[in-house]
């Protein structure tokens, strides 16, 4: 394999992260106000989590930085799913839908009208509110304003009917089935006439030797091959998922040129974040050597539970749809088409904030930010933008989160041995240590500030 292919596995975009979703505030919880920053975090998946083990009295505020608007634009459209009332979308398929956008190339033409639907709404957020954001879970009143025209433009391009893979239509020159396997036959080169064998050696001899040995062949081998991860139910999987398209510029002889198409990752996977932890271990009972649940299944159990957890957050929207007669304790009643961001479910004490993109060094400058996230997180593609100043904006028992290159197939051995030295001499280079009593694994590094 060519040097140049090493990193085309990962992608330049980061779709999904490359570990589980995490608890960011275990195990720590003396306080009642939890400030959360995420620096790439890629999607919601840790934002899910913690919600989903926060105490009543307890508050969360997230503050999310993302070097790309496409990333901002599909973590909001996530968020929007996910708070979805069960009086309009059932918890069930409210999951189908979330994952099936989460982690398919193509969806089914139902679930695109609900895109649709979400991107017409999250427009109208971005580009109307100005200083008082429609929902406190959605909140992108902190961008620049090119960055919120960004965000616009974006959502306009996910509204627009796109073709089906079936389909002689040229409105969209983007095919989802033909930009994924651009992208495989990129990255396997010669390799691509015995590409199956490929797949299965990644998947036996890298995911399972790492422990994820719920993700099944089949499925595994389904999505290498055409981008699709879950497939809950009989449907036609033929519509390109607008959420998964991103803007490239190439060098070429005649100058820079952008090329639209599936730039993220097609080799570790969408089960990762949801499909390969779980605290029910009757899904991960075997049998004769065999897994009985895949990472499918996992991912189904895990989001459901935490659309459960959410709901048991579920506070009044300011919006004429919510009924509050104390004397009879009327509850929120919801039409079923949703009008605007307001009407999704409010979660008491939550909120998320969009931070503009390049923001990390302007934080330890504003007084606000001063000693005032509880936990900070970066992902592994972002890990080289820990410097010194992030002490400035680190509460005095703060807790560094660093993901790990534990999952990102393509490197060897030596380099994700060699990326986690790296990570501990950034850490202390910023004046952070490992902590020695925190839950640091192969899959994320834990660390404090150092003690003067």
């Amino acid at each position: 394999m060519s040097g140049k292919r090493v990193s085309e596995g990962a992608g330049c975009i980061t779709w999904w992260g490359f570990s589980p979703a995490r608890d960011l505030l275990s195990p720590v919880r003396l306080e009642e106000d939890f400030n959360v920053l995420l620096v790439g975090s890629g999607d919601p998946r840790h934002i899910l989590k913690t919600i989903s083990v926060l105490q009543n009295q307890q508050s969360l505020h997230v503050w999310v930085i993302e070097d790309k608007m496409e990333v901002v634009a599909r973590q909001l459209l996530l968020l929007y799913l996910a708070l979805m009332p069960k009086e309009t979308m059932g918890n069930n398929e409210k999951t189908e839908v979330f994952l099936e956008v989460f982690g398919n190339g193509e969806i089914r033409s139902q679930t695109e009208e609900t895109l649709r639907r979400a991107a017409s709404q999250l427009t109208l957020s971005v580009t109307e509110t100005l200083e008082k954001a429609t929902h406190p879970s959605l909140n992108t009143t902190l961008l620049k304003f090119k960055e919120r025209d960004e965000l616009a433009r974006i959502f306009k391009l996910w509204i627009q009917p796109r073709p089906s893979s079936s389909s002689s239509e040229c409105a969209a020159p983007v095919l989802m089935s033909k930009a994924w396997d651009y992208r495989v036959r990129q990255h396997l080169g010669t390799r691509y006439d015995s590409k199956k064998n490929c797949f299965d050696w990644d998947l036996k001899m890298k995911l399972h030797e790492k422990g994820c040995g719920v993700i099944n062949k089949q499925q595994y081998t389904q999505w290498r091959e055409r981008g699709l991860a879950f497939e809950m139910r009989e449907g036609v999987y033929q519509t390109t998922n607008p959420s998964l398209l991103s803007s490239r510029v190439f060098c070429q002889v005649r100058g820079k040129v952008s090329y639209t198409g599936y730039w993220g990752d097609i080799v570790s996977s969408p089960y990762l974040s949801f499909g390969i932890e779980t605290d029910d271990k009757s899904l991960l009972r075997t049998q004769n050597g065999q897994h009985v649940k895949t990472a499918q299944d996992i991912s189904v159990a895990n989001v459901q539970e935490l659309f459960h957890s959410l709901s048991s957050r579920r506070g009044c929207p300011i919006t004429s749809h919510c009924l509050t007669h104390r004397e009879n304790k009327t509850v929120a009643v919801y039409e079923t088409v949703l009008k605007s961001p307001s009407d999704l479910v409010h979660l008491n004490g939550i909120s998320v904030t969009f931070l503009p993109s390049d923001s990390l060094y302007k934080l330890p400058d504003k007084l606000k930010y001063s000693h005032f996230f509880n936990t900070i997180y970066f992902s592994a593609s972002c890990v080289h933008q820990l410097g010194p100043t992030m002490r400035q904006i680190a509460a005095p028992d703060a807790v560094l989160v660093v993901e790990l290159a534990k999952y990102i197939l393509d490197l060897t051995k030596e380099q994700v041995a060699g990326f986690a030295e790296k990570v501990v001499s950034i850490a202390l280079e910023a004046e952070f240590e490992p902590w020695r009593d925190g839950k640091s694994d192969d899959v994320h590094a834990v660390f404090i500030p150092q003690r003067k």
